[in-house]
């Protein structure tokens, strides 16, 4: 394939991107790159704070995508120095530090899942602890300088903190700094991220010239709306598609999303062009496509992105043969295998359970909390009844075998032993 010439690659990478800075930077830097025959350096790291990444990372993989196809090199860095501190970004408190086995558990599947979207061979993954965890003090202190107290109480997470009297720690401080320095040793060209990592990015391009080295281009993506399409796609808010998920969960959970997200996915996560994506938007608005429709072709291209095209094709039929019009509660139990659970005498109290306790016993959610937003959303049923009370309290020994059935995927057959 005939390399893009310095215009055409900026018009790609344009694409879906939040801000640029600066945009004629990048635009001299592809110049130069495209003169010279030469890749450009693209950062993007990631702490392994916890074991899964979701779709709101693919957006920024499926932009470091179009930077390999347009010939560049993908840096994957793995933050397992900094995910024991904790990056403040989009926090309004401190993150719960982690530990070195924590980190390298989390770390295990990360290059398994990112590759499902970037190609192996033109990408280099490296550890930032490698180099952060020999720092000697002398130098440490050193990068400390290059910074004030007051510049990095510019940082909104940080003003709201103190004006909530909420603690910061030093070592969230010296975060932005260490992710700068980061690119220091990469001698990064371009790192991309979140929007809500701005403060972070562009302290790399500071740093940068304090190292007088060119400073890095900085690339800011969209927060992904998760499938409540209210607040960011987050594990901890319980609305989240693993990129690891099975390919029935998957194609289920990318089908419940809110009709106005569906253009935002397609732009964000697939491969589709913005001209593709009006064109599908006005065959909407025009009744001749039905969002359902939007939603399946959706569903189908992650799926198949992420698994197989098979696999997409299995998980439509799963999940249509699930939801025809007018079938029963009995039929729509058809077919499926219900997870088993049990609830115990030790679990009750005054003979009964907490629907919220209920949904954490037996797995179906994290917490009460979750629990509790998934039935205020409409999404727990009863044998086939809505749960709208999440203060209901089920007396279990009464009703026992019973069914519980949470989103349109997870159906629970429950039962009561001493």
């Amino acid at each position: 394939m005939e390399k893009l010439k310095p215009e055409e690659q900026l018009k790609v990478i344009k694409e879906g991107v939040e801000e640029i800075i600066q945009e004629d930077e990048l635009l001299d830097k592809l110049t130069r790159a495209y003169q010279e025959n030469r890749p450009l350096k693209i950062k993007w790291g990631a702490d392994p704070t916890a074991p899964d990444l979701h779709l709101g990372h693919m957006v920024v993989l499926r932009k470091l995508k179009d930077f390999q196809e347009l010939g560049h090199e993908v840096i994957f860095l793995i933050g397992d120095f900094t995910a024991t501190i904790g990056d403040p970004s989009g926090r309004t408190e401190s993150r719960p530090p982690l530990s070195e086995e924590q980190v390298k558990e989390n770390a295990k599947t990360y290059q398994e899942q990112v590759f499902k979207i970037l190609d192996r061979e033109k990408t280099r993954v490296v550890y930032n602890s490698s180099w952060l965890k020999n720092m000697n003090l002398k130098n440490f202190l050193e990068l400390a300088s290059l910074q004030t107290v007051s510049r990095m109480l510019e940082r909104n997470e940080f003003e709201i903190r103190l004006k909530t009297g909420k603690d910061i720690r030093i070592t969230e401080f010296l975060y932005p700094l260490l992710q700068a320095y980061d690119s220091v040793v990469l001698e990064a060209d371009v790192e991309v991220g979140a929007t809500e990592q701005k403060f972070n990015l562009i302290m790399g391009r500071v740093i940068q010239k304090r190292f007088s080295q060119e400073p890095q281009v900085v690339l800011t993506l969209p927060v992904l709306e998760g499938l409540d399409g209210k607040r960011k796609m987050s594990k901890s808010y319980g609305n989240y598609v693993g990129i690891n998920e099975n390919p029935e969960d998957m194609f289920g959970k990318l089908m419940s999303i809110p009709d106005e997200l569906i253009f935002k996915y397609f732009l964000l996560l697939t491969p589709h062009k913005k001209e593709e994506i009006e064109k599908m938007k006005k065959e909407m608005e025009e009744g001749k496509k039905h969002p359902k429709d939007l939603k399946e072709q959706l569903a189908f291209t992650l799926v198949s992105l992420l698994h197989s095209e098979e696999k997409a094709k299995k998980a439509r039929d799963t999940f249509w043969a699930k939801h025809k019009p007018g079938l029963t509660w009995e039929e729509r139990l058809k077919g499926v295998e219900p997870q088993e659970a049990v609830v115990r005498e030790k679990d009750l109290k005054d003979g009964k359970i907490w629907i919220c306790r209920l949904l954490t016993l037996i797995g179906a959610t994290t917490s009460n909390s979750e629990a509790g937003r998934l039935i205020l959303q409409g999404g727990v049923y009863l044998e086939g009844e809505r749960i709208t009370d999440k203060n209901l309290e089920i007396d279990v020994k009464e009703i026992a075998p019973f069914h519980i059935r949470v989103g349109k995927r997870k159906i629970f057959r429950i039962t009561f032993s001493p």
